[in-house]
């Protein structure tokens, strides 16, 4: 599902005004591969990504959205980075920024596929031999390999 319920209920009373929405970002370690799936509406390559339901943990929310988008089971390792993306506009004309929290989680089970029409690929990269993605996906993964972790604050610049 491209769009969860709750929002498009907000987006009936907001209509495109800005929204502020807590998402997470899934980067799904199997040995020296990265799960990555290619994205249906910008063909660009990112780990997992999605929006936290209501009331959900973040840690929760990575693990279904690995499930939903890719039909790889995975379990949280840790957190590796909280931060604020700058604000998007959808081709509807939704404007939305987004509290992203990255976690790193281990492979368990599941060979990837594009499972929810959210992706038209998934599948496992070679750690050195990532496709090309944006600097904002890249420090997501950075963050999550980063072999030690550590708080840290980087501010947002286009």
């Amino acid at each position: 599902m491209a769009t969860p319920e709750f929002i498009l209920a907000l987006r009936e009373k907001v209509g495109t005004d800005p929204l502020w929405l807590s998402g997470v970002t899934a980067v799904v370690v199997r040995g020296d591969d990265l799960l990555l799936v290619r994205r249906a509406d910008n063909q660009e390559w990112t780990p997992v990504t999605g929006i936290i339901d209501p009331g959900e943990e973040p840690a929760v929310a990575a693990a279904r959205e690995v499930v939903e988008e890719a039909d790889v089971h995975a379990v949280v390792e840790r957190l590796a980075w909280v931060h604020a993306t700058g604000m998007r506009t959808y081709p509807n004309g939704d404007r939305t920024s987004y509290i992203d929290i990255v976690f790193r989680l281990r492979w368990e089970s599941g060979e990837p596929r594009p499972a929810d029409g959210e992706n038209t690929e998934a599948r496992w990269f070679p750690r050195d031999a990532l496709p090309p993605m944006s600097r904002d996906t890249a420090q997501r993964i950075e963050a999550a390999l980063d072999p030690e972790p550590a708080a840290r604050f980087v501010p947002f610049d286009d």
